[in-house]
């Protein structure tokens, strides 16, 4: 199952995101029903992949924050801020769950990485493919993103470019999805559902 979540900078979807991985997490592991949250085990297994690159104290101190969040929660976190699919090969087989927080670093990441920005469509393109390899690697799989368009402010065209392609990922993962979720002030909305 894949399930993608949106939501504006600071709306609860990283804590919603979380629980979602959780409780796949559960209901695949005997174990995790009766066992305290730091001894659970099973034959499936929880990552995070984190996507952040710092640059700065300020973003040193959010991962610090999003570590300190998930500590006790049975994550194995793997940093991989670009070539997202090569996470695959530092993951133990068999099941799996995968948390992706966030497309919108994977994105700038993958963008502005070079001397120069990459293209677009090369761009979603690459994000597209890397998130299929790892959908088809793992039993359940949770996407983070953030809404763009919503400020109707026109920046200059680098940026632009940016939000154009966080609008089209955005678009093909919820295309992908069996789940979109979209967290307004902590309040998760329903937007698709599959069977």
């Amino acid at each position: 199952m894949m399930v993608l979540v949106i939501g504006g900078s600071g709306s609860g979807k990283s804590a919603y995101a979380e629980k979602a991985a959780d409780s796949f997490f559960k209901e695949n592991n005997v174990d995790a029903l009766s066992a305290p949250r730091s001894d659970m085990t099973g034959s499936m297994k929880k990552y995070y992949l984190a996507t952040m690159q710092i640059l700065d104290e300020e973003g040193r101190k959010k991962v610090e924050r999003h570590r300190r969040l998930r500590d006790g929660k049975g994550f194995v976190t793997i940093e991989q801020p670009t070539d997202i699919c090569r996470a695959i090969d530092r993951m133990e087989t068999g099941e799996r769950t995968v948390l992706l927080e966030c497309i919108s670093n994977l994105a700038a990441n993958e963008m502005f990485s070079g001397e120069e920005a990459v293209a677009e469509k090369e761009v979603v393109d690459k994000i597209i493919s890397e998130i299929e390899v790892l959908q088809r690697g793992t039993t359940h799989f949770v996407v983070v993103s953030n809404n763009v368009f919503e400020d109707g402010i026109n920046y200059e065209e680098t940026t632009m470019a940016y939000i154009r392609v966080m609008g089209a990922v955005n678009r093909e993962l919820a295309a992908m999805a069996d789940r979109v979720v979209e967290v307004v002030a902590g309040i998760p909305i329903m937007i698709k559902e599959q069977e």
